[in-house]
């Protein structure tokens, strides 16, 4: 196995030195930094994905003509995106059903209790009635619950699957939201 590395190491490395040119212009960086042969697809992600989505978001803005700077403020967004990591990772949740119905209750500590109590209710806010579904939530001390009815059977089988995380992930409106947040329009709470 450690020669099987080895190889692929100094595999790597020829590659990476057969690929290295000049930049094309003298006073452009060589993005490519001589890693991958000229010609070959370039890496597109951010390295860490709050790093990503503020990246996009600011790519999206300098290619605006229109971009108000006095309103941009991606802090706000670098906020938002804090709230999002700390509802995906740092929480806990259980799930009960009550009739047609599932209680989330979502919990934690520190921080993280009004991150929940943000991001839950923004969710609750965004897609109560879309495709039928009705959202409801409420603040508790450590967090807040949300209530999710389904449109029918199907879709509480959709909603048990989907968890927590799942029914929060729903929705392309986030892609949007960031945008909204970062220019001013959409207040990150």
């Amino acid at each position: 196995m450690l020669k099987f590395r080895t190889l692929f190491l100094c595999a790597m490395l020829m590659v990476g030195a057969a690929g290295a040119e000049e930049p094309a212009h003298p006073h452009q960086p060589d993005m490519n930094h001589g890693l991958a042969p000229v010609g070959a697809t370039p890496p597109t992600e951010g390295g860490q994905s709050a790093f990503a989505a503020i990246q996009e978001i600011v790519l999206l803005l300098e290619a605006n003509p229109e971009t108000d700077w006095s309103k941009v403020n991606i802090e706000s967004l670098r906020q938002h995106l804090i709230d999002m990591d700390n509802v995906t990772l740092r929480t806990a949740f259980a799930a009960t059903q009550t009739g047609n119905s599932l209680l989330f209750t979502v919990t934690g500590e520190g921080d993280v209790v009004s991150s929940i109590q943000r991001m839950v209710a923004g969710h609750v806010m965004t897609m109560n009635g879309v495709e039928g579904w009705t959202f409801t939530s409420t603040r508790i001390d450590r967090g807040a619950t949300m209530t999710v009815t389904p449109p029918d059977q199907v879709a509480m089988l959709r909603l048990k699957a989907l968890g927590f995380i799942g029914i929060m992930s729903r929705g392309m409106h986030h892609q949007q939201h960031h945008l909204a947040i970062a220019t001013g329009v959409g207040e990150h709470e």
